[in-house]
């Protein structure tokens, strides 16, 4: 099984893409290498390939990383299932996962990350946290976007090694990752995790 994000940065024609594209190509290589696992195309749409475990984490790494710019954010669909055709492109490999990003990615209306895979209960159950997590990641300001960004790059690191990289004190990044409700994202990434296996 592999999962396939679909997406496109909301509001892209109000920002000069020179800002926004280099923290989405870095973004994307992250978790991938271009353009067999992911790939720009159209302008502002995006597609990565990675495993069903990574694919929440990036969605949410690629919205922290968007959002790091003042109002712009990302709209994503994560499609879970089975890849049939790979392709030297991302953008012309096929098969299940691909499909069920496409639709869902055409289903999404306020929500701005969805996911969609073989099993409705699971994607029940992951849609209704993650449209409760969107309630304070939408709304995330450029600073505790930073926060989030560089917390999920080091995971093994504590607020005080943090701190020190992003020049900030220890209480800041204490109140920013509250702010941004990163307990309580990190919980529902587990929650998601252990759901996955019963897939």
């Amino acid at each position: 099984m592999v999962a396939i994000i679909t997406g496109d940065i909301k509001n892209s024609t109000a920002h000069n893409a020179s800002k926004w594209l280099p923290l989405l190509k870095g973004a994307l290589s992250h978790y991938g290498r271009e353009p067999f696992q992911w790939e720009v195309y159209r302008g502002d749409s995006f597609q990565l390939e990675t495993t069903p475990e990574k694919a929440l984490e990036a969605g949410i790494y690629i919205k922290a990383c968007i959002k790091q710019l003042r109002n712009i954010d990302v709209r994503m669909a994560i499609g879970l299932g089975q890849k049939t055709y790979a392709a030297k492109k991302i953008t012309e490999s096929n098969g299940e996962a691909f499909v069920n990003s496409g639709k869902c990615f055409e289903g999404l209306k306020k929500q701005n990350l969805a996911i969609k895979s073989p099993n409705k209960k699971f994607d029940d159950h992951i849609n209704l946290l993650l449209e409760l997590a969107l309630l304070t990641m939408d709304h995330w300001t450029p600073a505790i976007a930073k926060t989030v960004v560089n917390t999920i790059e080091n995971p093994s690191m504590n607020q005080r090694e943090l701190a020190s990289i992003l020049n900030k004190s220890q209480g800041n990044i204490s109140e920013e990752l509250s702010k941004a409700g990163f307990d309580e994202i990190k919980k529902m990434m587990q929650f998601y995790q252990t759901q996955l296996q019963n897939l």
